[in-house]
């Protein structure tokens, strides 16, 4: 045998018996893990697609002591949301106006996560954004200092993360705690949001996830540097942005793709902000184009490819100022549930959600991607 083909053999005797030795080693080490920046370089881009990128969720009237609504719309998209939206308000006095650890049950055991959007105002109030005992100085001042205390107490008490969308679409005029209205004066937003979220933080509440979420901006909107309350009070940017087409509006006409909705304010917030971004608010018309396209564009092409940086998306699911419904024709419900299914779009798959902040889907604990290195045959 001449010396080439010995090294040959011996080559094809050892090099098997190497990567059987490498397997034998990992399965032996279960406790070995890879950082999530680690383990996201390591993978190829196939194994890392196993993850959800985006958070897909839903706002539907109603309040949550029971999911027939929320059912509904999942049954018509055909796929469970993995964020469920609502509303509550500081005026009311039948109860609601407090932390309901009823619904939040209902929707971390439907396998959700639950987002408040909590609104400092009386809503059924006729008087609309001229509400003074509502400014933003009662805020600062104290006013509902108590009322805040057992929120973030009853948020402590119940335990499980959920996200806290406070005074939203603040740069507008159309709520009382705008600085444009109400009597409000520059620089009180920032100071009503820190004197809130500091109330929280010194009942020792860590379970809260604090989404800080304008409008998207137009001719004279306020500045968004002028009301971010800074990094240490925030945990997730928001943008609400609708395409109105042909629906009156008094600040947007004509229609509007995804894209044109939302660019120029993305742009600008993550200027201002790393923190993680979702689209807290949106929905299109069916009125001046065709709403099922819209739909495919922003969830298929616009959100994967050109706004990367969005890591959930809540659909405003109502007949109200439009039918801004998926269910507002047979058209824009299929597109919406052909789009929603992607993998891309998380599901109800977080009962079990333990960490706060929220972190963006492909950084939950708990989900990982089997890895197997490929050997040439």
């Amino acid at each position: 045998m001449s010396r080439l083909h010995l090294v040959v053999l011996i080559v094809a005797l050892v090099l098997p018996l190497s990567f059987l030795f490498a397997s034998a080693l990992i399965e032996a080490s279960p406790t070995t893990t890879l950082s999530s920046t680690t383990a996201s370089a390591c993978l190829p881009a196939a194994a890392n697609n196993c993850l959800p990128s985006v958070y897909y969720g839903v706002y539907v009237p109603g309040w949550l002591d029971n999911l027939d609504a929320l059912i509904a719309f999942e049954n018509d998209a055909k796929k469970k949301v993995s964020v469920a939206m609502w509303y509550q308000g500081w005026g009311l006095t039948d109860g609601t106006q407090y932390f309901q650890t009823s619904w939040m049950n209902n929707i971390r055991s439907h396998g959700s996560i639950p987002m408040i959007t909590w609104e400092p105002w009386l809503y059924t109030d006729p008087a609309g954004v001229n509400q003074p005992q509502y400014q933003l100085s009662k805020i600062i001042s104290g006013t509902f200092d108590l009322y805040i205390t057992k929120w973030a107490d009853d948020s402590k008490a119940w335990g499980h993360p959920y996200f806290l969308r406070f005074a939203p679409e603040m740069n507008g005029n159309w709520f009382p705690w705008s600085e444009q209205v109400n009597g409000n004066q520059p620089g009180e937003y920032k100071l009503a949001w820190q004197h809130v979220y500091t109330i929280f933080a010194s009942e020792g509440v860590t379970n809260v996830t604090w989404v800080w979420s304008p409008n998207i901006e137009y001719d004279g909107s306020t500045p968004l540097e002028e009301l971010y309350p800074g990094d240490d009070y925030v945990d997730w940017l928001g943008m609400d942005g609708y395409n109105w087409g042909t629906v009156p509006h008094p600040d947007i006409t004509g229609w509007k793709t995804f894209s044109e909705v939302f660019t120029q304010t993305y742009t600008h917030i993550t200027a201002l902000s790393s923190k993680p971004l979702m689209v807290a608010e949106t929905a299109s018309t069916e009125q001046g184009g065709c709403k099922a396209n819209w739909i495919t564009d922003a969830y298929s092409t616009q959100i994967p490819s050109n706004f990367e940086k969005i890591k959930a998306i809540i659909w405003f699911n109502e007949n109200k100022e439009t039918d801004w419904r998926i269910e507002s024709s047979p058209a824009a419900q299929n597109a919406f549930a052909a789009a929603i299914q992607s993998s891309f779009y998380a599901t109800n798959q977080y009962a079990s959600l333990s960490e706060s902040p929220i972190p963006i889907p492909s950084l939950v604990r708990g989900w990982s991607c089997l890895y197997l290195p490929l050997v040439s045959k």
